[in-house]
């Protein structure tokens, strides 16, 4: 088939919950995707902050080709000889001591949501606790991952959700505060936002969260699913304020295209909440995905790749700031490390400078505010951001 028939086919079968941009992506290779036409994109979004790694690396592949032939799954009656492996690697990269895995982001968002509530209930014996999460804020689709975003429009045609579910203003600690009763159990919060804008979060807003949570005896959320895994520049965006979490929730780039995602909590939390019977995934943490977080979780380790993505981050930032500079319709640059956001004016629509850039051999995506969001995979190098920046630069002056 060619690439119109692809589209077709696809369209005619799949259920339309996306608006996909018209490409027909065949291979990847290093940070470089190959669509069905042969042309070539630099990509700049890694598949939603996915592809930490990039494409092809062979150490990975190896090993999840490897695991493919020795052992696929048996379920979670039964070990597997990479069980420990991926999750003591977990368990180091994070400072947590518990884990449990699952098969997407949006599952670790569940599951943190239900050790929160289950250690409250073990706590005084009642269901009525509250969580505080925030506006603009996003964790998922299911149907509690939908309770804890933040955007209405989300929400409204799924009411009603979890109960007790409030909504603060992100990077407002008075907000929190005013919202906290003796009902609160927790607050789940993404340390930096990245569908609602890419906003990080200030120091005073993390070190305020802190305080509530010894004030109070809440437990901190925090959602690392996108902002997580090195890219940052630092393993988990939370080291970068010397704040732990009470039970964090990671995915994308853990398993770097494998689907695969985790909660992970400190020992008190684990004692005191899910037990055998309270929770469970058929699928999660089989010995295949399990060897793809091990791997990508010893390649980060040994390369730095955090430390690299730091480095890297500060070349974009830079670069992106003279773009700034020169264009008067970008109003600022956000984000921290390697999740970086653009954020336009309203003389210009986002949507038309991705498709554009698109045009010009360069894959970047959308996020709330008019923001063009940045995620390039973690291994970009100096040359990489020159070519990114001067294709922005080129669509940039057409406007």
């Amino acid at each position: 088939m060619n690439t119109k028939e692809y589209i077709e086919k696809a369209e005619e079968t799949l259920l339309h919950t996306y608006n996909r941009y018209p490409v027909v992506f065949e291979k990847g290779e290093g940070v470089y995707l190959y669509d069905t036409d042969g042309n070539k994109y630099l990509d700049f979004a890694s598949g939603i902050g996915v592809m930490g790694l990039g494409y092809g690396n062979k150490e990975y592949t190896d090993a999840l080709k490897d695991q493919a032939v020795k052992l696929l799954h048996t379920s979670n009656l039964f070990y597997s000889d990479v069980t420990a492996s991926a999750a003591m690697r977990v368990t180091r990269a994070s400072g947590m001591d518990r884990v449990f895995f699952t098969n997407s982001g949006t599952e670790a968002v569940e599951g943190a949501i239900k050790a929160a509530k289950k250690y409250a209930y073990d706590k005084d014996g009642t269901t009525d606790h509250e969580i505080i999460a925030f506006n603009s804020s996003f964790h998922g689709r299911s149907l509690g991952a939908l309770s804890v975003t933040g955007k209405e429009s989300y929400r409204a045609p799924f009411e009603g959700l979890i109960p007790g579910i409030r909504f603060a203003d992100f990077n407002d600690i008075s907000s929190v505060r005013a919202l906290v009763n003796e009902k609160t159990c927790a607050v789940i919060v993404e340390v930096v936002q990245g569908e609602g804008g890419i906003h990080k979060a200030s120091r005073e807003f993390m070190e305020g969260l802190e305080a509530l949570r010894r004030e109070h005896g809440l437990l901190l959320v925090f959602d690392e699913i996108q902002c997580g895994m090195g890219r940052t520049g630092k393993m988990f965006a939370y080291q970068h304020y010397n704040v732990k979490p009470d039970i964090v929730t990671m995915a994308k780039a853990l398993g770097c295209g494998v689907p695969v995602g985790c909660f992970a909590l400190t020992e008190d939390v684990a004692a005191h909440s899910l037990v055998p019977g309270d929770h469970g995934s058929t699928y999660g943490g089989n010995p295949f995905v399990l060897r793809a977080v091990d791997k990508v979780l010893e390649i980060m380790e040994r390369e730095d790749v955090p430390g690299h993505a730091h480095e890297a981050a500060q070349y974009l930032t830079g670069e992106l700031d003279k773009l700034k500079n020169k264009y008067n319709f970008i109003e600022e640059i956000r984000g921290l490390g390697l999740m970086a956001g653009i954020k336009l004016s309203d003389t210009l629509k986002a949507g038309d400078i991705v498709n554009d850039a698109r045009d010009e051999g360069l894959i970047i995506i959308t996020a709330e505010e008019n923001v063009l969001r940045l995620l390039p995979p973690l291994i970009i190098q100096k040359e990489d951001v020159d070519k990114a920046v001067s294709v922005l630069d080129k669509v940039f002056s057409l406007k």
